[in-house]
């Protein structure tokens, strides 16, 4: 009878040591193996993102050029590749290169002034020929590719009998957009590795590009960037990374379109080398997975991550050890108690033993609890250094951010600077070799002067308004006048700002704003709040819509809040793109100007100078709904908070 209860308390307490082993193996996961899976995975797909938009920058650059002078020839084209020296800073590419749409009827006389070219070989193109040959109304031709060793293939290939470079070839003719193609497999690559082109048209400057006629009839050529996916990413991905993970792209079709199914001609690149995605991997961990959906050139990219077992994300052992000893010995010690303390009501001569054995019981049991409380602090610890390592990544990415956003105008403002010195140098040589020049001549120097001054006036206009939108993420709480207003009036200041643009997006604005709610707090504050959220329903919410509805209301919650809604039937957000939305630098617009900042801007104001909440609600192609929460007064203690 004394030794079954003895056993039955040592079986409970084996029960629930391996129920704590079982919990501490499972905050594990949560804690430290997710966390640091998802901020690696995080982290290629944000080095991705920002080496697509430096590439994406180079073409605007290089349109920048053909702004100024569309008439760019093969000896102008080297010498701009050349300055650029992007093949030594970012290598990862195949070639750069120019198209050139040519009629039928001009075909002939095109290729024999390529054969004759010898502004960068002296023996010009003898061999030069148009491949694949064939006999259509209108051809798509690589006049220029650089560098030209290793892209002989490519050179005089006709882009318009090849149907998944027709395709997005039309698209950006007709779009004036950067548009990728699907997943191709590079003439000049005898691999057969996957690749891609991303491509920007080019068009001839003084014609109005308002309407896709227009643009089709203003057309020049394009401009081009060649990758082969496996390089690209080589130079992109850290290797060391990728032997505790596994990185799978796939295309997912054109933003505008319906996804193809996943199969072997949507993938873009396996850090495996594995054309089939159902292919059994031992190695990876079970449930520790995640995608993000990267937008590149008009098309979708799904980038897929998988963990493998290994030191990187795999479980400590050490605490699960100590508590499971640690459970064990007080499992048995208290069965130990039950059966000595039994037995101490049978025998009062061994009272005496019983009472040492219990002191040194007690010593043992005061020594497994200091032995869970170091345990406990272990794991405080782990926590607080995953914390720590968190708030690192996201200053690395707000100051990576900050740099590559202030390095794209000033760039483009060098370059033109560079292109305008080359125009001024060719003039004065003209004018002393001439000895005098034509109206016409003088004219058309000093309109193309004009326009390179106005690139460079623009470019780095944007990148004051950058350094403006920066300095505005860090609010300073106690910038600003605050005084006495009505909220209906600063909604309507705010609204008549945007009424131009709301009739152009056929916008329909209903406000539902009572004229008693009067704040004492920061009127210009909350009026950033509300431009920022009605411009990025235009941008984004209205997107590819001919009209829309923006639904305004207002009411009092409570005594001294009031909360203000602003709702829109627009095209809505993935749980993807909702995630990040306050993220600083993070934007859907990719390569069309957006900096990222808006969203950051209008929560650092809400939560910080305003004193109030945001929530942010929405779901795909149902709209978003925009709710702030704010006090209609702040008082001494809200200030200093």
């Amino acid at each position: 009878m004394v030794r079954g209860r003895g056993y039955l308390a040592f079986f409970v307490g084996i029960c629930l040591t391996a129920w704590t082993c079982y919990f501490v193996l499972e905050e594990q996961q949560k804690l430290q193996v997710r966390a640091g899976f998802q901020r690696d995975a995080e982290k290629v797909a944000r080095d991705t993102q920002n080496r697509m938009q430096i590439y994406f920058d180079t073409l605007h650059g290089m349109r920048g050029v053909y702004a100024v002078n569309d008439r760019i020839d093969r000896l102008h084209f080297h010498r701009f590749v050349t300055e650029l020296k992007i093949d030594r800073r970012y290598p990862g590419f195949q070639a750069l290169q120019f198209v050139r749409p040519v009629p039928e009827a001009e075909l002939p006389a095109f290729v024999e002034r390529v054969k004759r070219d010898t502004s960068v070989d002296a023996g010009g193109y003898p061999n030069f020929h148009l491949h694949p040959a064939s006999v259509r109304p209108l051809h798509y031709i690589i006049e220029y590719t650089e560098p030209l060793k290793g892209n002989e293939n490519a050179f005089g290939l006709d882009l318009s009998a090849l149907p998944q470079h027709l395709r997005a070839l039309e698209l950006g003719r007709d779009s004036g957009e950067i548009v990728a193609t699907e997943r191709i497999t590079l003439v000049q690559d005898a691999s057969g590795e996957p690749g891609f082109v991303a491509r920007a048209p080019v068009y001839r400057k003084d014609l109005p590009l308002g309407t896709t006629a227009q643009r089709r009839e203003a057309l020049v050529g394009f401009v081009a960037i060649v990758f082969r996916m496996n390089t690209l990413m080589r130079e992109i991905v850290d290797p060391s990374l990728l032997e505790h993970m596994h990185v799978r792209i796939e295309d997912a079709g054109l933003q505008t379109g319906q996804p193809p199914a996943p199969d072997v001609d949507t993938l873009l690149y396996d850090s495996d080398g594995r054309a089939e995605s159902n292919q059994e991997r031992a190695d990876l961990v079970p449930g520790l997975s995640t995608s993000t959906v990267l937008p590149v050139g008009q098309r979708n990219w799904i980038i897929k991550f998988e963990g493998r077992a290994g030191s990187r994300y795999g479980r400590s052992q050490l605490p699960v050890v100590l508590i499971a000893i640690v459970g064990v010995v007080i499992s048995a010690l208290i069965a130990a108690l039950l059966v000595v303390n039994r037995r101490e009501s049978v025998a009062r001569h061994g009272l005496e033993f019983s009472l040492k054995e219990l002191e040194r019981q007690k010593s043992n049991v005061e020594e497994a609890r200091n032995d869970l409380s170091r345990v406990v602090a272990t794991l405080k610890q782990a926590q607080t250094n995953l914390q720590t390592s968190e708030k690192m990544a996201s200053l690395g990415a707000l100051v990576a951010g900050v740099a590559h956003e202030l390095n794209t105008p000033i760039g483009n403002s060098l370059l033109t600077a560079s292109a305008l010195g080359d125009m001024v140098r060719d003039f004065e040589r003209r004018l002393k070799e001439d000895g005098g020049l034509k109206r016409s001549a003088l004219e058309s120097h000093l309109n193309d002067a004009r326009k390179a001054c106005d690139i460079m006036s623009s470019s780095l206009t944007r990148a004051a308004d950058l350094i403006t939108s920066f300095k505005q993420v860090a609010v300073d709480q106690a910038s600003g006048h605050r005084r006495r207003f009505r909220l209906d009036e600063v909604m309507h200041d705010t609204l008549a700002t945007y009424a131009a643009q709301l009739r152009r997006a056929s916008c329909v604005v209903t406000v539902d704003v009572p004229a008693d709610l009067v704040f004492d707090s920061y009127p210009g504050s909350l009026s950033q709040v509300l431009s920022n959220l009605i411009g990025n329903a235009l941008l984004h919410g209205f997107d590819g819509r001919e009209s829309g509805t923006l639904e305004i209301s207002a009411r009092r919650e409570g005594a001294d809040l009031v909360m203000l809604q602003l709702k829109d039937n627009g095209v809505g957000m993935t749980d993807v793109v909702l995630h990040k939305i306050f993220d600083p630098f993070f934007t859907t617009k990719m390569g069309q100007g957006g900096s990222g900042l808006g969203m950051n801007i209008v929560y650092n104001i809400v939560t910080s100078v305003l004193k109030g909440t945001i929530r942010v609600e929405s779901v795909p192609t149902q709209g978003t709904s925009v709710t702030l929460v704010l006090p209609l007064w702040l008082d001494e203690e809200l200030l200093q908070a």
